[in-house]
């Protein structure tokens, strides 16, 4: 494989993975869809900068450790569990402690870009199944002959182009219909939708091997 049939067969590749739903979807749609759009903005950058660590490990070959040993995944994988249980739990535990008007009120003066920032990046770096998926990806669109790491980075950042591109057309959606998403009572289904889905994934995660 010449490195230009491995640049557009990686872009098919992760670009099919981008466009399917899962928990990056989930978490910016909601914080988008609350009007919170800077931090919608920290969210994506955040999972970006997990997917860009992600890639430069795997280049160097840091995350190969993940499936040389069980115990360095077990432990990522149930401090990635635990906190994503804690997250959709809080999500839940908050709709329900206050009324509908309050909870709304606090989920938009709650934090900004860096606070989206922060929970993306966490998201994305404790789930190891990104890592094992990187182990088992990158390596096989490297061409034979080529600088591992330069051409291992181009293809993360690839990846991270789409994934930018994809979640801008998230944030516009859930802008375009954030008037009809305005009523308190609709905030709070979505959060107790999205923190069901994220403490479910948490638990998937946990359960897996």
């Amino acid at each position: 494989m010449d490195a230009t049939t491995a640049l557009w067969s990686f872009t098919l590749v992760v670009g099919l993975l981008t466009l399917t739903p899962g928990l990056d979807t989930a978490l910016i749609l909601r914080t988008a869809a609350l009007g919170e759009r800077s931090r919608a903005w920290g969210v994506v950058l955040g999972i970006q900068t997990g997917t860009l660590t992600w890639g430069v490990l795997t280049s160097l070959g840091i995350t190969a450790l993940l499936t040389a040993s069980q115990l360095a995944y077990t432990i990522l994988r149930w401090v990635g569990a635990a906190y994503l249980v804690w997250m959709g739990a809080r999500m839940l535990y908050d709709t329900w402690r206050r009324v509908p008007q309050e909870a709304a009120a606090v989920g938009d003066a709650r934090g900004g870009l860096v606070a989206g920032w922060r929970r993306g990046t966490l998201t994305n770096l404790l789930n190891p199944k990104v890592g094992v998926f990187y182990v088992a990806l990158l390596p096989q669109f490297i061409p034979a002959g080529a600088q591992h790491l330069s051409f291992g980075v181009l293809l993360t950042c690839i990846h991270i182009a789409l994934g930018l591109a994809w979640s801008a057309v998230l944030i516009a959606f859930a802008r375009a219909v954030r008037r009809q998403l305005a009523r308190p009572s609709v905030r709070q289904a979505i959060d107790r939708i999205t923190g069901g889905i994220i403490a479910a994934f948490g638990l998937r995660l946990a359960l897996s091997d």
